[in-house]
């Protein structure tokens, strides 16, 4: 087994630390690091990102070619870890031989200790692993009283008097997956850039303090949450209606391609994406069609029949619910709306 130690609470000096201990090539942008490994240790990629003085966000997207444990010792900081796993399975512990959590694909977990305990994450040999956490430092000189995010965060999951650790393995969710895919295909550089990460970290960090209220919530009313092969089920059904949107879907002919009831499919696809089925596959044709609009020359009439329509009339009374202009104003007034943006 292989254990590598980061006894540092700054991004820039891990990612100095995992490169000394696994190779790789380091790059960086400001306050954003990426470690591309491919050697006789690991292949695939580690990035981080600091996204203000007391939260930073870490990715691995990693096969190691040994059982390695990464091993945090942060007494400084003391941080709240949020983690979610999106590929694979991880176990996390409070020191080498403390219990061992797992996080399975799709599922949160939330880990704080007082006082400071080393906090180790498990990774098996030969298996990828896709899994991010965002860190709240709780005891650094950023964490201000009147930080009120931080400030709840310290209360609702710092260990409470007579307890020395805090540790909570969530439901599935898959709406994370969706953010760590939108982080990842940002392009824009410089203050742009630097808006959508910290956006999307955050909207990361709700979603997973959202996740463990609704599952206190679920405990309290005895009610269940879905399974994970229902949750791949409606994500495999969400990445066929992104790739097929001109395809005729119906709630009943989708349910019956999933096995499942109607009413399970709007369940998973309300939980999932907080819209109905319907609702979802509208706004995958919008969005396809403002996509179009914007990167090639096809006519209005063109793109309503590539999207599944067949009443431009509809399509443009939805298109400006959604985009507050008709689409024919909009492919007009590209150049205009692209520098307001």
């Amino acid at each position: 087994m292989k254990i590598i130690e980061l006894n540092t609470n700054t991004i820039e000096d891990i990612f100095k630390q995992l490169q000394t201990d696994l190779g790789g090539t380091l790059e960086s942008l400001p306050k954003e690091y990426s470690l591309v490994l491919d050697n006789e240790l690991a292949q695939g990629e580690i990035t981080g990102i600091v996204v203000n003085d007391t939260i930073s966000f870490m990715e691995y997207d990693v096969i190691f070619n040994h059982d390695t444990v990464i091993l945090n010792h942060t007494p400084v900081t003391n941080p709240i870890y949020f983690l979610y796993c999106a590929e694979g399975r991880m176990n996390h512990s409070f020191g080498l031989k403390g219990i061992q959590r797992t996080l399975k694909q799709f599922q949160t977990g939330i880990f704080a200790c007082d006082p400071n305990q080393d906090t180790a994450m498990f990774f098996e040999k030969e298996q990828r692993t896709r899994f991010s956490y965002i860190s709240v430092d709780t005891h650094s000189k950023g964490m201000v009283k009147n930080n009120l995010l931080q400030t709840q965060l310290l209360e609702t999951f710092m260990p409470k008097a007579g307890q020395e650790i805090f540790a909570y393995i969530g439901s599935y969710n898959l709406k994370v997956t969706e953010k760590m895919e939108e982080l990842q295909a940002i392009k824009q550089r410089g203050i742009v850039r630097r808006l959508l990460v910290k956006g999307i970290v955050h909207l990361m960090l709700a979603l997973e303090v959202q996740q463990h209220k609704e599952d206190i919530q679920n405990l309290k009313n005895n009610r269940g949450s879905l399974s994970q092969n229902e949750m791949e089920t409606v994500k495999e059904l969400s990445d066929f209606i992104q790739n097929y949107p001109e395809r005729k879907f119906s709630l009943k002919g989708l349910a019956k391609k999933a096995g499942t009831s109607p009413a399970k499919l709007q369940e998973g696809f309300k939980l999932l994406h907080n819209r109905t089925v319907s609702d979802y596959i509208r706004n995958v044709r919008i969005e396809t069609a403002e996509n179009l609009i914007r990167t090639t020359d096809m006519n209005i009439s063109e793109i309503v029949y590539t999207i599944g329509l067949t009443s431009r009339s509809y399509f443009s009374k939805i298109f400006k619910e959604k985009y507050n202009c008709s689409p024919k104003y909009y492919q007009d007034h590209q150049d205009g709306i692209t520098l307001s943006a």
